[in-house]
């Protein structure tokens, strides 16, 4: 690591956690003469680039903050930079800058800048809501803010698998939600759809996710997990209100899934440009019965392939003269071929919101995950 590079290292490291990118501007200008510098953090929609020291928003398709935002590389538009903040997969935003007159600003060096930023604002968010805030075009209801905080993240890239999720209505959510967590060479996944509306559902599916994170971290088999969330929501609301649920579970060396379907939502496969129905037999929802047992089912995935789950909110949504229905959605899997997977789900919920002509009167969830095989040489 060069001297500069330690330098501004050092100046992240000893800011203060609402003042990131005040030291980052800094630190930058002293020890790379550049000028300019702002943090484009992306909206919880999916579609507003907003600017954390001001400025105007970016919403234009094509603009050389989304390209650097939506192909993860570095975009010259004139004298001005633009580089992807992104941690461990998880895209949060743009950092835009001009470079200073020394034609031999290292690019690299502030490409790697831009990726300390973003493990810095990841440790930051427990500390402060300025990022949270600056991220939002609006107010959250506060069934969303629940459902938001539940999360783990939004995307996530690691040598063997990408992935991604995005809720909708983004600011107005309510019960739709998904859970990830990656240990000892697996991928562990739920999508959820937790009955009800406002917080009765936020609250519900919140009760679904946490008593799932319980079972997982005990190390328990999946249909136990299952079977655990279940009793939990049973006895808290005695089969008046359920959870559909998908649980997954990949072995990331080989591509072996297992899989509890309880109730859940739409389960498909992009393999060679083919959109495949992946089926399982649905079970129980989670809490309908004091008793429930979960058994666990079975596919394999090849290197390559691209899951992509959706809930009822995507291919029941209403248009004006007809449902979005199956067709519509399989043939917009197709094209997500080329795109990463935020892209993907972004364009998907994105063209949901141009088919309803505005917002969702349901919730919508979408999950696309990629499996890029074994990375063991």
């Amino acid at each position: 690591m060069s001297d500069r590079l330690t330098a501004v290292r050092r100046a992240l490291l000893d800011s203060p956690a609402d003042r990131l990118v005040e030291c980052l501007a800094e630190a930058v200008a002293k020890e790379y003469a550049v000028t300019d510098l702002d943090l484009l953090l992306v909206d919880y929609r999916l579609a507003t680039l907003l600017p954390v020291l001001g400025g105007p928003a970016v919403t234009r398709p094509g603009d050389p903050a989304w390209r650097a935002f939506d192909h993860q590389a570095d975009v010259a538009a004139g004298q001005v930079r633009y580089v992807p903040v992104t941690a461990r997969g998880e895209r949060m935003g743009v950092l835009r800058y001009t470079p200073g007159p020394d034609q031999e600003t290292p690019r690299a060096e502030l490409a790697e800048v831009a990726t300390m930023l973003g493990h810095e604002l990841q440790a930051a968010g427990a500390g402060t809501d300025r990022y949270t805030v600056a991220a939002r075009t609006q107010r959250l209801t506060l069934a969303a803010e629940l459902q938001w905080e539940l999360l783990p993240g939004r995307s996530r890239a690691e040598p063997s698998f990408s992935l991604a999720g995005q809720l909708e209505p983004s600011y107005a959510v309510r019960g739709d939600s998904f859970d990830w967590s990656e240990q000892d060479g697996r991928l562990y996944l739920s999508v959820l759809n937790g009955h009800g509306d406002g917080m009765s559902a936020a609250l519900l599916t919140s009760l679904a996710t946490y008593a799932l994170r319980n079972a997982r971290r005990a190390g328990l088999a999946l249909a136990d997990q299952a079977a655990l969330a279940d009793q939990a929501i049973f006895a808290q609301h005695r089969g008046g209100q359920h959870v559909e649920t998908l649980l997954l579970e990949l072995e990331l060396r080989t591509g072996a899934v297992r899989a509890v379907d309880a109730g859940s939502p739409r389960m498909m496969v992009l393999r060679a440009g083919e959109v495949l129905d992946q089926p399982l037999e649905a079970q129980f929802p989670l809490g309908m019965f004091e008793t429930s047992e979960y058994t666990p089912q079975s596919f394999t995935l090849l290197a390559g392939d691209r899951l992509f789950i959706v809930s009822d909110g995507v291919f029941d949504a209403a248009g004006h003269n007809s449902r979005y229905g199956e067709s519509a959605l399989h043939r917009f899997v197709r094209r997500t071929g080329t795109l990463a997977p935020l892209q993907a789900v972004r364009s998907l919920l994105g063209d949901l919101r141009a088919f309803v002509g505005g917002e969702l009167d349901d919730d919508a969830v979408a999950v696309c995950l990629d499996w890029n095989g074994d990375p063991a040489p």
